[in-house]
């Protein structure tokens, strides 16, 4: 881990630490109830702004971004409900919401911070007169929405790396559509794990180190990302004070992560339920406080198919008062043995509840459950991420004291068609936009690699600039 004294806009190109840790702030700056209310009735653009501001410490100049937020949260980009509400929620029953972050370009949360991301990097790398080339990992959703947002950015090329099975085929054709131009596809013969792991190796040897990142492992993802809790929060209490429950489907802990920081900015967020599928080493890590890696299991929500959460990382270093010793030989034993104990650490498991966290996981069966049970109170068809998180949640809810319950949408239904049609015994219907999109993937879209850090590295190498 690295607290250091590098501004918001270096580790913004860096994404990874010199070390091969993640960035964190020097602290976690504050927002008070009084700047809560005074966000209340604004457009998400401007809490966007405000919490951005808060975040980077001014190391962009204001008018600077509040364009960068236009562009990226732009009525060409999230169609008419740009100007107001991108992130609305939806009551899916009495006191249990929906927040819809899907509503970008690619149809997934993911477009909600790297749409931001993209035009942060453009206009630093613009003002430095720099180029950058960045190496990327994919469970799904991250490929398409980072792919969308820097196809065409000259001054940047963009490798993503992907499981070669696991995404759905909408997913897939999507990313192949994106290729081409400063966009690289590599297809991994492995998990989403196995991506992860290259991505981490090739930057770690001198040559690539200068790589960027637009996975979570990324500060500025995360920092984008807190501004739609605090408008979640917002739309979902009567008075500005009261507490909040947010559920949050998670596979690499970077969005609930953000939700986190809200909560230690000052947001009165209750309790924070990290909801994970059959996938479930980190509902065993919240009950537990053993991290044990195991086999990723391709599932029916394919993007939480990961067995390490980069993230957590972050967590742990808070856990560990700002210890970056500690923190490193808790994480370095976690990567030699695959599992660790907090305990060993003198940390007790109860140390997660006292931060606001609980857990929960989910199983096939359980996701078409939540997907009819949304559909038949609200008319309202999630998709099979978001489903996990329904399902976490309903058992939750009653057995607290009823406060509102947030569950973050995390896609729109069209992506996992025959997971819905499952459900409901119909497939949602497509945008015109996505129409027809498996029948354009072209051959040779994807450059397939074995799970090989010197396959990676001459790939890289011979398309890079």
């Amino acid at each position: 881990m690295s607290r250091t004294g590098r501004s918001y806009t270096d580790v913004l190109l860096a994404g990874l630490a010199p070390d091969g840790g993640l960035y964190v702030p020097a602290e976690y700056p504050r927002i008070s109830t009084s700047e809560l209310e005074a966000l209340r009735a604004c457009p998400y653009r401007d809490i966007a702004f405000a919490i951005k501001k808060t975040l980077i410490g001014g190391v962009i100049p204001d008018n600077d971004l509040r364009n960068l937020i236009a562009r990226a949260y732009s009525r060409e980009a999230f169609g008419d409900v740009a100007e107001g509400n991108v992130v609305p929620l939806m009551e899916a029953n009495d006191g249990l919401y929906v927040q819809q972050l899907s509503l970008g370009p690619t149809a997934a949360f993911k477009d909600m911070a790297l749409q931001m991301l993209a035009r942060e990097m453009d206009y630093e790398l613009a003002r430095r007169n720099e180029r950058l080339t960045i190496l990327g990992a994919t469970s799904g959703d991250t490929g398409s929405a980072a792919e969308a947002a820097f196809k065409g950015l000259e001054r940047i090329r963009l490798f993503m790396l992907s499981p070669e099975e696991g995404m759905s085929a909408f997913q897939k054709a999507q990313m192949g559509a994106l290729s081409g131009d400063n966009i690289f596809n590599i297809s991994v013969r492995g998990r989403f794990d196995d991506c992860q792991d290259l991505v981490k190796r090739l930057k770690a040897q001198k040559e690539f180190s200068h790589l960027g990142a637009v996975n979570s492992i990324n500060w500025g993802r995360i920092a984008s990302q807190v501004p739609y809790f605090v408008s979640g929060y917002l739309q979902a209490v009567e008075k500005v004070g009261d507490a909040v429950d947010f559920v949050v489907p998670t596979g690499n802990f970077g969005n609930v992560l953000s939700g986190y920081i809200a909560k230690r900015m000052g947001v009165p967020i209750r309790s924070l339920f990290v909801a994970v599928n059959e996938n479930n080493v980190l509902d065993k890590l919240f009950k537990t406080g053993v991290y044990e890696q195991t086999p990723a299991r391709v599932t029916s929500s394919p993007s939480m198919d990961i067995s390490k959460a980069s993230n957590y990382e972050r967590l742990v270093f808070d856990m560990f008062d700002s210890d970056a010793v500690k923190t490193a030989a808790y994480m370095r034993e976690f990567e030699t043995n695959k599992k660790v104990a907090l305990k060993d650490y003198g940390v007790s498991v109860e140390k997660f509840h006292e931060l606001g966290f609980e857990s929960g996981s989910s199983t096939h069966a359980d996701r078409l459950e939540a997907i009819r049970y949304v559909y038949a109170r609200a008319q309202f068809i999630i998709d099979p991420h978001t489903a996990d998180g329904v399902s976490v949640g309903q058992r939750y809810k009653d057995s607290h004291e009823r406060v509102p319950m947030v569950c973050m949408g995390t896609a729109l239904p069209v992506k996992f068609e025959a997971t819905v049609k499952e459900a409901l015994g119909f497939a949602p219907e497509r945008p015109h936009r996505f129409r027809n999109l498996e029948d354009s993937l072209q051959s040779g879209a994807f450059h397939t690699i074995d799970a090989s850090t010197d396959e990676l590295a001459a790939y890289v190498r011979a398309n890079s600039v």
